[in-house]
């Protein structure tokens, strides 16, 4: 029999990366919140690897930190190396990546949420949804306990009827031998859900001691980091290197010899796999005529002696994996401490959500993460923050929050994943997004700032940095407009210097710096900054002025969006009856239900045609409505 356990505003089933932020956005912004997960001590695991951040995933954290979710001030705390990726290529593809302790990470996340007001954090297993009249009001666990709520947000990453693979070996099970979670599966589907079978994996751990680093080379981090917190000014946190390694012809010798054994190609595996974190067998296979693959070994955490072993996820038998192991040099005499393994289990088809996140099928429900059918913490944080931000809106009656694609990587990863679904884990990839350089790791506070502020989770005394930070920017910009550099021998000296040509007349500061090869030193040496200009504001000074011409017609494509995606299509209508639309058309709009033609266009299968028909469908609709008042 059940019981009646308590009643909130919101409800978070799960404690992972999404499941976090949901409930610490929400909290923040004044709902009461309950954050259900099966165990206490596995509040934001990181079962894979134990970093944060990379390409795309490190502007996804920054604009979680932006809009006031906690993902980039944990991994600031806890980080053991700290490198910014791509500093070679333009500022679009700059990467911040952290390597975390994943023991510290787990230890201050579980810490923030047990001392945040509103929050309450709770061992239980969700099994069961509660529907009235069509709309989700609550949940039962397995004890009988029924928690009622107005909004309910479902972040079961790899836990739905999960399923770990190993060689022959098969049992339930989620990540990292914890309980799995079999009967929420199925109220879903009750409830009009259409779940797909995705496989993640992971690679082998191994003990450092055994580990031969004199025949791998050194990665270390960066000498002065860079933090993804606007918060973090300074970190006294110690680095530990990563090491380079490589698979050898044995390695792929031993694959090859046992893919008999492997549940990828023996059809055990009904699963789709990330197409872009693919298991060592899969690479082995798919890139036949690559001679060697890189494996980078990366510590845990300070404080224990366990190595992850990038780049070697795999699902071959115990045996077969330590035998990769050990043709790898520098871990010839290794001693593996954990299995790799691969772990399928059941998500939703995001085509039935809402750009809030919110389910179609079922109001009231959220769901965010690995749920969804991505990859990735970084993706699985981006939606739990806005999750529960549209969680607590939706009980304060208020509109939900929509970041654009111009807005950030959060708006692409949530449209893509609503708009055109995902047939493989999701991952977020620089390419995926159209206005890469408005959506730069320097600027997401610029980007997204605003928003966490009027929505409530920006506090004021950030709010003031914020404004004070865009204003000398700004001020910056147009001092150095007015900052006179003549051609006189110091200038011509310290031109040869960046080995830029000579001046002929004399010209402003701001057109020096638009030349490629200068850089604000150069500004510095003729004209110094202000003193509270930080190298952070430098750096956005120097991106917005060499730059702007690209940023300009960025915006100018950004505005023709903003057209289309104010043509809002209305919730009634009913594609079947406009004619001329083709079948394919009609079935995808009938399905997706898009919000505004913008949204209508990025569909798969609707085509321009289709939408210049929509549009005059929607002109004439429009106007029929009007006349009838």
């Amino acid at each position: 029999m059940g019981y009646e356990a308590g009643q909130y505003d919101v409800i978070v089933i799960g404690a992972g990366h999404a499941g976090c932020e949901a409930a610490l956005a929400a909290a923040r912004m004044g709902c009461e919140t309950l954050l259900l997960t099966i165990n206490l001590d596995m509040v934001a695991f990181m079962p894979c690897n134990p970093s944060i951040g990379g390409p795309a995933k490190g502007h996804v954290v920054r604009e979680i930190d932006a809009i006031g979710g906690e993902m980039g001030r944990n991994i600031d705390k806890t980080f053991i190396q700290m490198r910014m990726l791509n500093t070679g290529k333009g500022p679009a593809v700059h990467a911040l990546r952290a390597q975390a302790d994943k023991f510290l990470y787990q230890h201050f996340m579980k810490q923030t949420i047990e001392e945040t007001k509103h929050l309450t954090l709770r061992q239980g297993m969700a099994e069961d949804l509660i529907v009235e009249d069509g709309v989700c009001v609550g949940i039962v666990t397995k004890t009988g306990a029924e928690y009622r709520a107005k909004s309910i947000v479902v972040t079961t990453g790899t836990y739905l009827r999960g399923k770990v693979i190993m060689g022959e070996l098969m049992y339930e099970s989620g990540p990292n031998n914890q309980q799995p979670s079999i009967k929420l599966s199925a109220s879903l589907k009750a409830n009009g859900f259409e779940l797909v079978r995705f496989k993640t994996g992971t690679p082998p751990r191994v003990h450092k001691d055994t580990i031969d680093f004199s025949k791998t080379e050194i990665q270390p981090g960066d000498e002065n980091p860079k933090f993804f917190s606007y918060d973090t000014e300074y970190s006294d946190n110690e680095q530990l290197p990563c090491w380079l390694t490589y698979t050898s012809e044995e390695t792929h010798k031993i694959i090859n010899d046992n893919l008999h054994r492997a549940p990828m190609f023996s059809g055990a595996i009904e699963g789709t796999g990330p197409r872009y974190c693919p298991s060592i067998e899969d690479k082995i296979v798919r890139f036949a005529d690559k001679p060697k693959h890189q494996i980078f070994l990366e510590p845990e955490g300070k404080h224990t002696s366990e190595y992850y072993v990038q780049g070697l996820s795999t699902s071959m038998p115990e045996d077969v994996q330590l035998s990769i192991l050990r043709s790898i040099p520098g871990l010839e005499k290794v001693e593996m401490m954990r299995t790799g393994y691969a772990i399928e289990y059941d998500a939703v088809v995001p085509t039935q959500l809402w750009p809030s996140l919110e389910t179609k099928p079922l109001p009231g429900l959220f769901t965010a993460g690995q749920i969804n059918g991505t990859s990735g913490y970084e993706e699985a944080a981006g939606q739990g923050v806005m999750a529960g931000i549209n969680a607590a809106r939706k009980v304060q009656g208020k509109p939900p929050v929509i970041v654009d694609r111009s807005q950030g990587y959060i708006g692409v990863l949530i449209d893509d994943l609503v708009t055109k679904g995902t047939t493989e884990p999701y991952r977020l990839l620089t390419s995926r997004a159209e206005y890469r350089l408005l959506l730069r790791h320097d600027n997401a506070d610029l980007r997204l700032t605003p928003t966490g502020y009027e929505i409530g989770l920006i506090p004021e005394a950030r709010h003031h940095r914020f404004l004070r930070k865009k204003e000398l920017v700004e001020q910056e910009i147009e001092r150095l407009k007015t900052v006179k550099v003549k051609p006189d021998e110091e200038v011509q000296t310290l031109l040869a210097a960046f080995n830029s040509t000579a001046l002929q007349t004399t010209v402003d500061a701001l057109s020096m710096l638009r030349r490629p090869e200068i850089t604000y030193a150069f500004v510095d040496a003729i004209s110094p900054s202000p003193e509270e200009l930080s190298d952070e504001m430098k750096e956005q000074v120097e991106i917005q002025i060499k730059y702007a011409g690209y940023i300009e017609k960025q915006l100018i494509q950004v505005e023709r969006l903003a057209k289309m995606e104010k043509k809002r299509i209305p919730d009634d209508i009913d594609y079947n009856t406009v004619h001329s639309l083709a079948m394919e058309a009609k079935q995808k709009l009938s399905n997706i239900r898009p919000l505004s033609i913008g949204q209508a266009s990025r569909i798969g299968g609707v085509t321009p045609a289709d939408i210049s028909i929509l549009l005059v469908y929607l002109e004439h609709y429009n106007r029929v409505k009007a006349a009838r008042g």
